[in-house]
């Protein structure tokens, strides 16, 4: 029971409890459209990649689960967004507060910026965010499917809504069984969506501060500085990378306008950083932009938020680092301010774990299918980043592939909250003495 009085080790109990909940729910015959009862791997899988607010499935969405079990899906990942939020800010601020130091970003969250005075007001402004924005979203594409697609208003206030949840909580699910590659020139459904999926991948800290500081780079913290920037340049790189590598694709941009090329790869230098919606056919793809791909995936998007990945802050502590080093600087310094060294040490913990992690699923997988590595490759990295995209395999793996995914879902989602947090506490045991140094041989 200690375990559990444990703030760090509590979030891993707490999301273990809704995915067995899930599985439960998902598993009994009247969750599935046929009325039968649905295998334990595929229930616990879909109830895994709902709390994990990642978006792989092994069946259909709106083919295979009844009505009931679209909605328990829909409340699964609502679940799991929202307690994702609330969660990382709230285990940040547990580090801000063990420390009292205002650049601490093991979590990503500065507790002297934050203005929050304790966990009931973070959930509170949290829901908040959340009900004012999926409610937003959700109307404007429930109009335009009722509107301009010819869906019954019945079926397109459904639509809407759960499409609204899954892309406010990056879960990329749909009850379409091709995502949006039904809507690849419709901007009115498009750009919402867009822009909702940029919003909550910013993560909380990020939304609440530009909401109290909108345009005033200058008053941001470092944190905000920094996600903020690497989103536009991450964005920017992905469009034109999309852009012109698929450009004449006759599989994906190549058959359509111009117009409708920059609007699709807007949309798709969004969604590999963050959830698994797609207008675009991912298996159809070229190589170069799978690799551009796998590169967007592991970075992902700001902490606190619903977005996968090691986190845009993450990276950006590491290619301070490299700079600072290849300048043969003392410290590793951006906007002005100094990088902590316990910082650089858990910024390169987490992404050696995260990319030691992808290796060794990859390679396991390889081994139970014959299945090419482009595409395992993919898999893995989309579980362990929680995006949801797939180039189409994830149906063809066996069931212990299927477990595997769950694992790199459930560690790539619980696993580097928990972990960021837990090196950010353990960074203040400080031992009353320090071994002999020695400078080994590297490079």
């Amino acid at each position: 029971m200690s375990a559990l009085r444990d703030p760090v080790r509590l979030i891993p109990f707490l999301f273990a409890g809704f995915i067995i909940v899930g599985t439960i729910l998902l598993a009994m015959p009247f969750s599935s459209a046929s009325g039968e009862w649905t295998s334990l791997v595929t229930a616990f899988f879909t109830s895994t990649s709902a709390v994990a607010v990642t978006g792989l499935i092994i069946e259909d969405t709106p083919v295979y689960w009844s009505m009931f079990g679209q909605i328990t899906i829909m409340v699964l990942f609502q679940i799991g967004g929202f307690g994702i939020m609330t969660a990382a800010t709230l285990l940040g601020l547990v580090a801000g507060r063990q420390f009292g130091l205002r650049d601490k970003m093991a979590t990503q969250v500065e507790r002297s910026r934050l203005d929050i005075g304790d966990a009931g007001s973070v959930l509170k402004l949290v829901l908040k965010i959340t009900v004012v924005v999926e409610s937003v979203l959700a109307t404007i594409l429930a109009i335009r499917f009722a509107t301009v697609h010819d869906y019954a208003w019945e079926a397109a206030i459904w639509h809407g809504i759960f499409h609204a949840i899954s892309a406010f909580n990056n879960a990329g699910f749909s009850t379409f069984s091709d995502s949006l590659m039904g809507f690849q020139t419709d901007p009115v459904i498009q750009v919402p969506v867009m822009l909702t999926i940029i919003l909550t991948a910013l993560g909380y800290p990020v939304m609440q501060e530009l909401r109290a500081r909108p345009l005033q780079f200058a008053k941001w913290t470092l944190h905000t500085k920094i996600t903020v920037s690497a989103t536009i340049v991450l964005l920017l790189v992905g469009f034109f990378a999309t852009l012109g590598m698929e450009w004449d694709n006759p599989d994906t941009l190549g058959p359509m306008s111009t117009g409708a090329k920059v609007l699709n790869s807007w949309f798709h230098s969004i969604t590999p950083r963050t959830t698994g919606f797609n207008t675009l056919d991912m298996g159809a793809m070229r190589d170069q932009t799978i690799v551009l791909n796998y590169i967007l995936m592991f970075i992902g998007g700001g902490s606190a938020g619903t977005a996968g990945g090691i986190k845009i802050t993450t990276f950006v502590v590491l290619l301070i680092i490299v700079w600072s080093e290849i300048r043969r600087q003392r410290d590793a310094v951006v906007f002005g301010r100094r990088i902590e060294r316990g910082v650089e040490r858990q910024a390169l913990s987490i992404a050696t774990l995260g990319a030691t992690l992808i290796m060794l699923a990859t390679m396991y997988l390889l081994s139970i299918t014959g299945l090419p590595l482009r595409d395992v490759l993919f898999e893995a990295i989309s579980a362990f980043s929680t995006v949801g995209l797939s180039t189409g395999i994830t149906a063809d793996l066996p069931p212990s592939g299927h477990i595997a995914l769950c694992v790199l879902m459930f560690v790539g989602r619980v696993g580097t909250i928990t972990v960021a947090t837990a090196l950010a506490l353990g960074a203040a045991q400080h031992k009353p003495y320090r071994y002999p140094e020695e400078a080994p041989i590297v490079g």
